[in-house]
């Protein structure tokens, strides 16, 4: 099957301004006949759902939480990118592309990445327009901070919980639009299938969470934005809820997974304290713009930090990327703590940990303005840990954060199944190998607001519908597959809990295909999760009945699907034969220990079909053409 990413021609500058002028076009009138499912009320899903809305499309939407408002978009802290310009620093659309692309290492598409880059100024104004309060200088403009992988201030924000403050200009716009009665909303839903009829996405099959009905909903396209898949590994910076289960059914009915090993290890996250810990706290990228991460320069070194000379402290990443410091990209910085810990510079009780130290910053900016930058950060630090990080430096060590591989989607935000389309976190399309920090937000709000509106209309414009219902034969066989998945899982009545079986699959994730792979590990990996899937059909104890609220059956369902997932992740990064962004095999690196990129065998998208559980997938290959952005060896130095 050939991969048809559908990219415009013309100059890249020009290419989503035609291309949209291009596009077909439902009438006002007509748009209110299409009805369209929106799975997932994040950034990308709320704000599309709002939008579409707005439009007249009639839109039902669905999410696990009680509320939108509960998405896991509310953790992002530091901020979203915007080529402004506001600080005359030099920044353009044009140098915002060039270091989304540079900084996902030359593994993402030109012309999806330009159009971010340039939506991104819409993005701004429309979020200002909701009333989004992000700070302001002194004179009333708007602020930036610097990011990873950026020589730039581009990086709006709202203090340190950004990502909250958009979901409620998002939350708000979509409430607006459930009062007029063009949304029904979906609270507590959990999408188990995809109903697939005569080629195209018409429908969803649910399990309500609360009475645990299995519901259907039938509709004109289905939009899946339903964040990453990161809880893989059970101890990441995702909530416990996050998983991969709608994409990965949606993968079982045909649409292919795309480069499911570009996993990123976020650098600033508060280090592991148990053997038992549910989950990790990420610490904003944001604080690397003034905080100094150092480790001591001798082995183990249990002296308090600040009883350690500065003539003893190494701050490796200004020394070793004088350009960029400590504002290197998330994968870089998170490669180089784990070589410092390696080495047995390591701090804490575990030696598993770097300082992030403010002393410089508050003495030479004051304690106020710390304060106002970072404040509700520093408290969560110290409420976790303990420790007042305006006295003593914080700890941290890199963890499992975001995805970059999704479902396969074209320029359209399409599948290549038809009438499935896949915004945000949930697709593959715009960050390559790794994603540079602020830019998540920054492509789920393009997605919804400025993307999809475009691209589904074209859909809707070029595709020929007939009407369909949920009293058709694959809506009912996929509901009776789903309850009796659902019946199979409470018959086992084993000895192990969900989440032992989680934490077992997750290790071995984190240990043979996390911040450093081999091909040793990836083989053991492969051998290992199948006997740990046939464990768990056999052994797993899921308590309490179907028809009702069952929060242990909700996890054994995302663990079930985890269980298969995890050989396709591994498959893919066994595959690779390189080292880039996010993955990171130790064959392949340079002699400073740097990724080493293998460009003449490894430019391409790899999309995996999916055939049957225990085998190998079928590869599919997406070549990468830069025609704006030669590849060349990423340098931060």
């Amino acid at each position: 099957m050939s991969l048809d990413s559908k990219i415009p021609g013309g100059p890249i500058a020009e290419r989503w301004t035609r291309h949209k002028a291009d596009m077909k076009l439902v009438n006002p009138a007509n748009k209110r006949k299409f009805t369209v499912l929106v799975v997932g009320t994040g950034l990308a899903g709320a704000s599309a759902a709002a939008t579409l809305s707005e439009l007249g499309y009639r839109v039902k939407a669905f999410c696990i939480q009680d509320s939108p408002r509960r998405a896991h978009s509310i953790a992002a802290q530091g901020g979203i990118n915007a080529a402004k310009n506001y600080q005359n620093d030099g920044d353009s659309v044009y140098r915002l592309f060039y270091d989304t692309v540079k900084g996902g290492d030359f593994r993402s598409r030109e012309s999806n990445v330009y159009r971010l880059a340039e939506e991104s100024l819409n993005i701004i104004d429309q979020c200002v327009a909701q009333g989004v309060p992000f700070a302001r200088e002194y004179g009333g403009l708007l602020d930036n901070r610097s990011f990873g992988g950026a020589q730039v201030s581009r990086t709006f924000y709202a203090r340190g919980q950004t990502g909250q403050q958009l979901l409620l200009g998002a939350y708000g716009a979509l409430m607006k639009e459930i009062g007029r009665g063009n949304v029904e909303m979906y609270p507590r839903r959990e999408m188990l299938d995809l109903v697939v009829i005569d080629g195209n996405a018409r429908g969803i099959v649910c399990r309500n969470l609360i009475t645990g009905a299995i519901e259907s909903y039938a509709g004109d396209a289905v939009l899946l934005a339903t964040g990453g898949y990161s809880t893989v590994f059970y101890l990441s910076t995702n909530a416990k809820a996050c998983n991969v289960t709608a994409a990965w059914r949606a993968h079982k009915r045909g649409a292919f997974f795309a480069n499911p090993c570009f996993t990123q290890i976020h650098p600033t996250c508060i280090p592991v304290h148990g053997d038992y810990q549910s989950k990790l706290t990420l610490m904003s990228e944001s604080l690397r713009n003034d905080g100094r991460i150092w480790v001591p320069k001798k082995t183990d070194d249990k002296r308090p930090a600040n009883d350690i000379p500065e003539d003893e402290r190494d701050y490796y990443l200004e020394r070793r990327y004088p350009a960029f410091g400590n504002l290197v990209p998330r994968d870089i910085a998170s490669r180089a703590a784990k070589e410092m810990c390696d080495k047995g510079l390591g701090v804490g009780a575990t030696g598993m940990a770097v300082y992030l130290d403010f002393a410089e910053s508050i003495q030479r900016l004051g304690r106020d303005t710390i304060a106002a930058r970072y404040g509700n950060l520093f408290d969560m630090y110290e409420k976790i840990v303990g420790e007042d990080p305006y006295t003593q430096p914080m700890m941290i060590f890199p963890a499992p954060h975001y995805t970059m591989g999704g479902l396969w989607v074209d320029y359209h935000l399409m599948s290549n199944l038809p009438g499935l389309h896949v915004l945000g976190e949930a697709n593959f399309s715009d960050h390559g190998a790794n994603r540079l920090g602020a830019s998540a937000l920054m492509q789920g709000l393009a997605d919804g607001y400025f993307v999809i509106p475009y691209t589904l209309g074209h859909y809707f414009g070029s595709t020929s519908l007939g009407k369909v219902d949920t009293d058709h034969p694959e809506f009912k066989t996929a509901a009776t597959q789903a309850q009796e998945r659902t019946q199979k899982l409470l018959a086992i009545n084993g000895k192990r809990t969900v989440d032992d079986f989680h934490r077992e699959l997750g290790h071995l994730l984190w240990n043979h295909c996390g911040m450093a792979r081999n091909k040793k590990g990836l083989n053991e990996a492969l051998e290992k999760i199948p006997a740990i899937r046939e464990e768990f059909w056999e052994n797993v104890t899921v308590p309490g009945a179907a028809d009702t609220l069952n929060q242990s059956l909700e996890k054994a369902g995302r663990v079930a699907d985890f269980l298969e997932f995890a050989e396709l992740l591994v498959h893919d990064a066994l595959h690779r034969e390189e080292s880039c962004g996010g993955h990171f095999r130790e064959e392949h690196q340079t002699e400073e220990g740097e990724a080493l990129r293998n460009d003449e065998e490894f430019t391409y998208v790899a999309a995996w079909e999916h055939g049957e559980v225990g085998k190998k997938p079928k590869l599919h290959r997406e070549a990468l053409e830069f025609e704006e952005v030669k590849p060349s060896t990423r340098s931060y130095k």
